[in-house]
């Protein structure tokens, strides 16, 4: 598990889940509403049947992350035939950004699936005939799955997908659109699914809707109160990462899709609106006051969808797509390597391990795609052999130093930790020793995101003289102190052993 955010989506369902509380979220048992809580929910669920771990903590996101693939196979089957749902499945499949985001514990891919499956559910509602009972099954569904998108991240599903509806009506000029949402039931059975939790945390917790629309929605985009500042043209480069490998053809296809004729009897086009959604959202983002990598993840879907429209030919992106990504890959591998020389004077065996690992990974996908005489089987080969690949990277990454993780740091200190040894947490909040310590920390001398959480329970708070006094006189203990922090404290004649110390964090016990 990465910290910060791995951690994160890893402990507050664990809470949960030991708490036995499902409305309000909690993080190092600290009220913590920056997001809702479907993630929480699902996560809790597989703790519950399999335990908490690394495959388990991830499960959901990547799941839902690689359901986005046959997600969009089948849209783009239902209206363009197999090989373009191939061709659409391999460009989404190889994608490096999608692939990176799939493979990490973060919100982004589960609400990218629901979103993007709302989004293609509205055009196929809107390319049937009007009236028909198919066009309302279909709406209803997006009504639905745009409900499990806001509870998955957030009242943002609202303005990407009517600010995209908006535009596409102004440059059509056309309005049926809005009258064939099917409101009178879509805004109930939306409102059914998506108000009752917002409803019960706000009644349980007053502070909860200003926090939540107001500090964690309009604040975020309209300020850089998040600290997230980045230049306008930050997702350029991202956009660029999540369609290299079928840039040319991608590019040729969305200038065909914008002339898509409309759909007979609805006067619809999907591909154009699709197009418009993906530059509402970039252009949203790239507008807002906080950036986060991740962000223009629900993008990617639907520009795979459109790509493999209209180039129809699997072979040719699963070819294009191994043979660029060989030289990227390759280039990232040894960029990483020649990082950890520089940063740390030497080479992890296990990094040079997975450099490798990755290198043969697309080399493989690449021979084989060549050879492959069945095209399914040529999509799988292409879309297998990056994803190995840049998971292979990602491990690559996690093994050179400085630590990213708290796992071997916990795993020191775990043997002189028992259920009943206070743990404390000093000068900082590392995010994954909890999950995987199963225990929460008393904080001391820290707030960063836990300050509403904090806030709310102002006795919660611990100075650093309070802890020295503590500390001082109590008997078994361990701290996991800032490392400046502990430095100056030590110098000062704090008692302590040092139990284990990475870049980030010094383990001390008391004994």
């Amino acid at each position: 598990m990465l910290d910060p955010d791995e951690g994160r989506y890893a402990e507050i369902p664990r809470e949960m889940l030991a708490r036995g509380d499902f409305v309000t979220p909690r993080f190092d048992d600290l009220k913590y509403f920056e997001k809702p809580p479907l993630q929480y929910w699902a996560t809790a669920a597989v703790y519950a049947v399999f335990g908490v771990s690394e495959w388990t903590s991830r499960l959901w996101a990547l799941g839902l992350a690689f359901a986005t693939v046959p997600l969009v196979f089948a849209w783009v089957r239902r209206g363009y035939g197999r090989d373009a749902a191939l061709a659409a499945a391999v460009a989404l499949g190889v994608s490096p950004y999608f692939l990176v985001i799939g493979h990490l514990n973060l919100l982004d891919a589960a609400f990218s699936f629901w979103l993007t499956a709302a989004v293609l559910a509205f055009t196929v509602a809107q390319a049937e005939a009007p009236g028909t009972g198919s066009e309302r099954r279909w709406m209803l569904a997006a009504w639905a799955l745009a409900a499990l998108a806001v509870l998955s991240k957030g009242i943002v599903v609202g303005v990407l997908a009517g600010a995209a509806l908006t535009l596409y009506s102004l440059i059509e000029r056309d309005l049926r659109p809005w009258r064939r949402l099917h409101a009178a039931a879509g805004v109930p059975l939306f409102l059914l699914i998506a108000a009752p939790w917002f409803i019960l945390v706000s009644l349980r917790n007053p502070s909860f809707p200003a926090f939540f629309f107001v500090h964690e929605h309009f604040a975020r985009f309209l300020t850089t109160v998040h600290q997230r500042v980045e230049p306008w043209w930050f997702f350029l480069p991202l956009l660029l990462a999540a369609v290299l490998p079928w840039l040319v053809p991608g590019v040729r296809a969305l200038r065909a899709a914008w002339a898509e004729p409309a759909r007979p009897g609805s006067m619809f086009r999907p591909q154009r609106f699709l197009i418009i959604y993906a530059a509402v959202t970039l252009a949203f983002f790239s507008a807002s006051g906080s950036k986060l990598a991740p962000y223009i993840l629900p993008m990617v879907p639907v520009l795979a969808a459109v790509t493999g429209a209209q180039v129809r030919d699997p072979v040719r992106i699963a070819r294009l797509a191994t043979r660029a990504a060989a030289p990227l890959i390759a280039l990232v591998a040894v960029g990483l390597l020649i990082y950890s020389v520089r940063r740390n004077a030497y080479l992890p065996q296990a990094a040079i391990g997975w450099a490798l690992g990755a290198v043969a990974a697309t080399t493989v996908a690449a021979a084989l795609s060549f050879r492959a005489s069945i095209r399914p089987a040529m999509a799988v080969v292409a879309m297998l052999g990056a994803s190995l690949a840049w998971q292979s990277l990602l491990c690559e990454y996690t093994v050179i130093p400085p630590a990213r993780s708290a796992r071997d740091l916990v795993r020191a200190v775990t043997p002189f930790i028992d259920a009943h040894t206070p743990l404390y947490s000093v000068g900082q909040y590392r995010e994954t020793i909890s999950p995987y310590l199963a225990r929460t920390l008393q904080l001391v001398d820290y707030e960063g995101e836990l300050r509403f959480g904090l806030d709310e329970e102002p006795q919660r708070r611990m100075s650093i003289e309070q802890f020295a006094a503590r500390w001082g006189a109590a008997g078994p203990g361990v701290a996991f102190f800032d490392p400046g922090v502990w430095d100056t404290w030590r110098r000062r004649g704090m008692p302590g052993r040092v139990l284990a110390a990475d870049t980030y964090t010094v383990a001390v016990s008391r004994l």
